[in-house]
């Protein structure tokens, strides 16, 4: 009997029964998956969903609920606070935000198709309050619909797109929107006929000649085969619990240890993989720590272990954080003065490394090196006093002169700061959900969204809240509407 692995397909041909028949097979039952399962469905298949856990919720589940949408004049929400979104603009801000990585053809899809998808949202279920929520969140901690969820009023991108606030909540009191959330897409499939099998755990796809025509499932210590006549859609998470590929692909990672998941061992990825597919970007991650918890230290500076600033500050949490990990030394500053300074929330995990009444005594606390940090200060005060930022593009109002003392350190460690990532490599795949190979050509009978392929948000530096439920959404009913073909 052919060896049931990861790494290759099971040849159809040493299937002597089939466990299970259908049409498109999901696998995993997080909001990709639900979303291709509905898609399929409601274009005539037969589907059946399996997933690892005793229930649906995956990655999605542990979220907050928002996707990034935009464009086409704006939402209804975004309209009614005042701010236009035009799809050109919505477009080029989300091919900024995928910095070299970004798939053009997905950016340009999603921005033109983004207000259709709100309302298929709404179709399904999805509540929204309706309202803006001004200022910066993480996410809103009431039931508020639209918050700025990116770097989009802040250099560089303002100067590449209009900005507009993109990120629309689910109306939910309180975080943790991503449950309820993949709660109504669970509905919508069930209700749509989709049969769920759950305590089962993909171990192989299964190749008929050049066609992937099924996959293995783990049920009860068993080996279940099952005949999926149209094609099988991966959405399986990404692999930020596998330690192994991390190492060998993403080890910048391994400087962090708040890893955000469910699960996600990269099983779909390496399924993909062996099948013929073609996986990309996958040193790419991202990571934030909540520094802006209060709103207020986003007046702050941040600075690396040598006392050297390295980003602009008023952009969005993640991009700041992601760049902190590129300094050296393990750690960084943020620099407050007294007006700015709140304790941060507890679940942050930073500390107060230096105290002073100049930069000076700041600087000699950390014990930087002599007109390092304070010359790094005077540089930036100059500058701020003139309501202007050459080295980083920060704007007013955030932008304005840490001057007056006392000053405060709150360092954050990346091994002892809450420093939470996951990561944003995967399959490579079409607009329409299909894995491609490294010619660019289709596996044939393979599609896949979410976590584990590649999709809007592939780089870490640019990552919006919201992405990844916008691509998980979007391209998840892109993958099972190609997949019920």
């Amino acid at each position: 009997m052919p060896e049931i692995s990861l790494h290759k397909p099971y040849p159809a041909s040493a299937v002597t029964e089939w466990d299970y028949t259908t049409e498109v097979a999901v696998i995993g039952f997080g909001a990709a998956g639900a979303c291709a399962a509905i898609e399929a469905a409601d274009a005539g298949a037969q589907v059946m969903l399996f997933e690892r856990n005793s229930g649906s919720g995956g990655a999605s589940g542990l979220s907050g609920g928002e996707i990034y949408i935009g464009g086409s004049g704006g939402t209804d929400v975004q309209r009614a606070a005042g701010f236009e979104d035009s799809t050109e603009d919505f477009a080029a801000y989300l091919k900024a935000a995928g910095g070299p990585c970004a798939d053009e053809a997905k950016c340009n899809l999603y921005a033109a198709e983004s207000l259709n998808h709100f309302a298929w949202l709404k179709a399904q279920g999805v509540p929204y309050r309706g309202n803006y929520l001004p200022g910066k969140h993480i996410e809103p901690t009431d039931d508020s619909t639209l918050i700025w969820s990116g770097s989009e009023a802040a250099a560089p991108f303002c100067d590449l797109a209009k900005p507009a606030p993109r990120g629309h909540v689910i109306q939910h009191m309180g975080w943790g929107g991503g449950r309820p959330l993949v709660d109504i897409l669970e509905a919508s499939a069930r209700a749509k006929g989709v049969e769920v099998v759950a305590d089962a755990r993909a171990v192989a796809l299964i190749r008929d000649d050049e066609r992937i025509v099924g996959v293995v499932v783990r049920i009860d210590n068993q080996n279940r085969f099952v005949r999926a006549s149209k094609g099988v859609v991966l959405a399986t998470g990404g692999f930020v619990f596998n330690e192994e590929m991390r190492r060998k692909h993403c080890p910048d990672t391994f400087k962090l240890n708040d890893p955000i998941g469910d699960k996600d061992d990269g099983a779909g990825i390496l399924l993909g993989m062996g099948a013929g597919g073609d996986a990309i970007h996958m040193d790419q991650f991202f990571t934030t720590c909540p520094w802006t918890m209060p709103e207020s230290h986003a007046y702050g500076v941040f600075v690396n272990a040598q006392g050297q600033r390295f980003i602009n500050e008023d952009c969005y949490h993640g991009r700041v954080s992601r760049c902190a990990v590129d300094q050296p030394g393990g750690k960084v500053y943020l620099l407050l003065d007294n007006a700015h300074f709140v304790q941060p929330m507890d679940f942050a995990r930073m500390s107060i490394a230096g105290t002073g009444d100049t930069w000076e005594e700041v600087e000699g606390e950390l014990e930087l090196p002599k007109g390092t940090l304070s010359a790094t200060m005077a540089v930036y005060n100059a500058h701020a006093r003139e309501g202007r930022d050459p080295l980083f593009g920060k704007r007013p109002p955030i932008l304005t002169p840490l001057d007056q003392g006392p000053f405060v350190a709150l360092e954050l460690n990346f091994q002892t700061s809450y420093f939470s990532f996951f990561t944003l490599g995967g399959l490579r795949t079409s607009t329409r959900g299909e894995v491609l190979d490294r010619a660019g050509q289709p596996v044939s009978g393979l599609f896949a969204a979410g976590r584990c392929t590649s999709g809007l948000p592939a780089w870490g530096h640019g990552y919006s809240s919201g992405m990844s439920l916008a691509d998980c959404t979007f391209f998840g009913r892109q993958a099972g509407r190609a997949a019920a073909g």
